[in-house]
């Protein structure tokens, strides 16, 4: 169980260290990362159903939901996307882009990219307080975007980082399990829209990854955190469509 045990110390903040942390533990933990995602998508449905039987607006709501799932993440993903996106808007070969995703700093890219995926995320959440555990679905395709960005074929943008080691970890039968399983749950816990959703994270994150490459060279940390983010929005918006 140490993969397990690795994924959700790794991926949110319950203290459950693994007794055993190598390369074969860490792409375990990928594998695992939709459960992770699915336990961390139910504390923020807990707390929009909560503000909601207490009466606060559905913006409100819908704004400390996305707080909560950014705390639970030690803001790991969000951080992943802004360094993702100023490493894509960079000009230069993939070196510098790599160079400035390592920098740490937040540059224009980056903000309104923040602003526009938290936002988007928020007022979807706004629209969904009737339905709070559409948020377990979308954060558990958002891990699921791990598994899928892993998938063998896709090769680390660096020879160090979490990225080298679960870059091309995952077995094309395992990416395909995960992502049948969360469009049937989708279609059969909501409707076929919310299951076209799902659909369309994946196609959103092959088309990702591919420019990842192009880009990077590969795969980083940051880019599993930005697709994360984007796959979760993505399901957000369509479920708000239903």
């Amino acid at each position: 169980m140490d993969g397990l045990r690795l994924a959700v110390s790794w991926l949110s903040v319950l203290p459950l260290p693994a007794r055993r942390v190598d390369d074969a533990t860490c792409r375990q933990a990928i594998a695992f990362a939709p459960l992770v995602g699915a336990l961390v998508g139910g504390f923020g449905a807990l707390v929009l159903w909560g503000l909601t039987e207490l009466g606060a607006p559905p913006l409100l709501s819908g704004l400390l939901a996305v707080a909560v799932l950014v705390l639970v993440t030690r803001g790991m993903h969000v951080d992943g996307l802004a360094d993702t996106v100023d490493g894509l808007g960079c000009y230069g070969p993939p070196e510098r882009a790599l160079t400035v995703m390592r920098d740490g700093g937040a540059g224009p890219f980056a903000v309104v990219a923040l602003i526009l995926v938290l936002g988007i995320q928020a007022t979807s959440l706004a629209e969904l307080t009737s339905n709070p555990l559409v948020l377990v679905l979308a954060c558990a395709v958002g891990r699921a975007g791990f598994v899928l960005c892993c998938r063998r074929g896709v090769p680390s943008a660096r020879p160090e980082g979490m990225g080298a080691l679960v870059a091309g970890s995952q077995p094309t039968w395992l990416v395909a399990t995960w992502w049948l399983l969360l469009v049937a749950v989708a279609a059969v816990a909501f409707d076929w829209r919310a299951a076209i959703a799902v659909v369309a994270a994946a196609a959103l994150l092959v088309a990702f990854t591919h420019h990842a490459q192009r880009r990077f060279g590969g795969i980083t940390g940051d880019v599993l955190g930005a697709s994360s983010e984007l796959a979760t929005t993505i399901v957000l918006i369509g479920a708000t469509l239903t």
